[in-house]
């Protein structure tokens, strides 16, 4: 993107609610001191329900932005439960075409993991709100190096090895509760040789052992190239039990790679993570390498 480039802005899942709308006001600020010209789309606010407006008219409004030549790239601010009912709407021949990026994060985890399996084609797993957030100044000065400057700030987050040291393969998954809603769907993306990104909001202990065991049950660890975790924002505030990768253990079979992250999740610190972007993970860099 370039300076006075137009951006859409979307609402896939549910509804802002009215009380943000100073947040919302104030990323308009930020993106256009940035040199951009955020397009809103008219849906953005729930109203007696929990959607801004019908599933259709919400995938009506992407699929506008897609083919409008002015609108460089699409973001959508919205998180919670109901994406996936958009994505019988899409038209993803008219995405694969338009060489467009879709960023969003959480309940869009639905959205871009299809668009990976449909189409081949990247997303980005990010909310551009965290550009005001209580880390706001840091993110937009990453954001806008990354945008404007060719840079990978934005894409660059440390992380560990919580086994093996080497891992190395194209990134799927997210959010492991919504990425779980394309399972027996025709949206759910081929894991071979994938690496699976696992990151979570809420979960006690009980509902992150029972989201693995479907992964498991699925056969969704026979074939990857390893694990990315991200932050597990409620089992880890807890301070006591089990981490997710304790979790994870049992599931996996021998010798399977696994990263974690602090930088990739719900917190306003969050990095962005390119779904279908081919990442190489060394162990003594402790920096992502993107191809």
């Amino acid at each position: 993107m370039e300076k006075n480039d137009r951006i859409g802005i979307v609402c896939c899942s549910n509804g802002r609610k009215k009380k943000t709308e100073r947040e919302i006001n104030s990323l308009k600020n930020v993106l256009q001191h940035l040199g951009l010209v955020p397009v809103f789309s008219p849906f953005l606010y729930e109203t007696e329900s929990v959607e801004s407006v019908n599933a259709r008219k919400r995938a009506e409004i992407l699929m506008d932005f897609y083919k409008d030549p002015s609108i460089r790239g699409i973001f959508d601010i919205s998180g919670g439960d109901i994406a996936n009912m958009i994505l019988p709407y899409l038209d993803f021949r008219v995405i694969s075409c338009s060489g467009k990026e879709l960023w969003g994060y959480s309940d869009l985890t639905t959205v871009l993991n299809a668009i990976y399996g449909k189409t081949g084609k990247t997303s980005v797993l990010y909310q551009i709100r965290n550009l005001v957030s209580d880390n706001g100044f840091v993110q937009e000065k990453e954001f806008a190096k990354t945008v404007f400057g060719g840079r990978t700030d934005l894409f660059s987050f440390p992380y560990t090895f919580c086994q093996e040291k080497k891992m190395e393969g194209v990134i799927v998954g997210g959010n492991i509760r919504c990425f779980l809603k394309l399972a027996g769907t025709p949206y759910f993306p081929d894991l071979t040789d994938k690496i699976l990104l696992l990151e979570a909001r809420g979960g006690s202990e009980g509902q992150i052992l029972t989201y693995f065991a479907q992964l498991s049950q699925m056969g969704a660890f026979l074939d990857i190239r390893g694990v990315l975790l991200g932050t597990f924002t409620e089992l880890e505030s807890r301070g006591k039990g089990p981490s997710a990768f304790e979790l994870l253990q049992g599931f996996l079979p021998e010798g399977m790679p696994v990263v974690k992250t602090k930088q990739v999740g719900h917190g306003s610190d969050s990095k962005a993570v390119r779904i279908g972007q081919y990442y190489t993970f060394y162990e003594k860099e402790m920096k992502n390498v993107i191809f």
